[in-house]
């Protein structure tokens, strides 16, 4: 078992981290799901870009996160070569969280609610570049696609991937149009391969 573990000392509310961590998965479309019997989180699909998991906990002011990949039945960290393409941005993710929950949060003075809730301004998870990489591979794959097959195969599950990422972002629109074209250059990249067989 091979995992990517973090422990940092975080001494916020547990509320704050709550919502932080809440925010971060929804946007990165990560749902709870029974692991093995443990109680995880997972974003992804089987067919083009593989699963993800997460588990998070925030005790005593001791931030945990754990998180891998599957590749062939067997868990992955997130370093080392195999699956690469995948990993590197769940790493930049989290490592973007991690600066999210640093952050310092002020609550001003007269801030509360009628309730006695407080609304505060904060910074969160933003995969905007996300959004704008699919739109790249989403035209990579079209070009591609027409020349070497493969090569638009490759382009457009990166981009499918990205624009899952990117779909809750300030640049949701890109990671649409970017998940489009993404599926049009895998549909002509396997025409065109099969056409090359055929002929």
């Amino acid at each position: 078992m091979s995992r990517y573990v973090k422990d940092m000392p975080l001494n916020k509310d547990p509320k704050f981290v709550t919502f932080m961590m809440n925010d971060y998965l929804a946007k990165n479309q990560f749902t709870p799901f029974d692991y093995k019997g443990e109680q995880v989180y997972r974003a992804g699909d089987a067919m083009l870009e593989g699963f993800k998991y997460l588990k998070w906990s925030f005790e005593d002011g001791n931030f945990h996160i754990e998180a891998w990949m599957k590749s062939m039945g067997k868990e992955m960290g997130l370093d080392g070569f195999v699956g690469c393409l995948q990993k590197k941005p769940f790493k930049q993710s989290l490592e973007q969280l991690y600066t999210l929950l640093e952050q310092d949060v002020e609550i001003p003075e007269g801030a509360e609610n009628a309730d006695g809730s407080v609304t505060v301004a904060v910074n969160t998870v933003d995969n905007a570049g996300a959004a704008s990489l699919a739109l790249t591979f989403g035209i990579l794959s079209i070009v591609t696609a027409l020349l070497i097959p493969l090569a638009g195969v490759i382009f457009g599950c990166l981009g499918i991937n990205r624009a899952r990422l990117g779909s809750g972002s300030s640049k949701a629109n890109l990671a649409k149009i970017g998940k489009v074209l993404s599926i049009i250059g895998v549909i002509v990249a396997f025409a065109n391969w099969m056409l090359a067989i055929i002929l």
